[in-house]
């Protein structure tokens, strides 16, 4: 195109932001503090140089916008740095929650973890009681069958044995009676009464 243009530097509502600097409030809406880039048309078509730099607006106007919009650029440069430290302290904040939660859900399935162990390990130890109860019946029943069949064969013997007894003192007896019958056939002794004779 036959025309070049070039940017200026201009405020945005001038009257405002004088407003607003002697109001002394916090500029929330950068918009209205930011710097519009107006392009500045220029009738003549020779060509700018790459070494030259492109003329620029009036020296007088350009220096009167940008000691305006000082003031304005420390409040827009405290709010875009309180904007950035508020994005940082959020994402801090998100960021902590984050690892929070990861670290709460670790602790919950470690615990978990140690939980289902735990009773593992008391079912088997359960188990094995049991096991070692159910043995210790068995060999009980079993004890007490041996000390059962040793008992019965205690009496058998002590039966046996009062058996014997009896029939000795059967014997015994006989004997008595068959000495008694050859004594009364021949008469009394005389070895065995003489000490009860004069």
């Amino acid at each position: 195109m036959g025309e070049e243009a070039t940017l200026v530097v201009s405020p945005i509502n001038s009257q405002e932001t004088q407003e607003n600097d002697n109001k002394n409030e916090p500029k929330e809406k950068v918009e209205e503090n930011a710097l519009a880039l107006v392009p500045f048309i220029e009738d003549n078509k020779e060509q700018i140089s790459p070494s030259k730099p492109p003329p620029l607006a009036p020296e007088k106007a350009a220096d009167s916008g940008i000691q305006k919009s000082t003031g304005n650029s420390n409040d827009r440069d405290a709010a875009l740095v309180k904007v950035e430290s508020e994005k940082r302290l959020a994402l801090i904040k998100a960021w902590e929650d984050n690892e929070k939660a990861k670290a709460d859900n670790k602790a919950f399935k470690k615990l978990s973890a140690v939980g289902a162990w735990e009773n593992t390990k008391k079912a088997t130890i359960e188990f094995e009681l049991k096991q070692i109860e159910e043995e210790l019946e068995r060999k009980k029943a079993e004890y007490a069958e041996k000390m059962k069949n040793k008992m019965a064969v205690i009496h058998r013997e002590a039966e046996e044995k009062r058996a014997l007894i009896e029939a000795n003192r059967g014997q015994d007896f006989l004997k008595v009676e068959e000495t008694a019958a050859k004594f009364r056939e021949t008469g009394i002794p005389k070895k065995f009464l003489g000490c009860f004779g004069r």
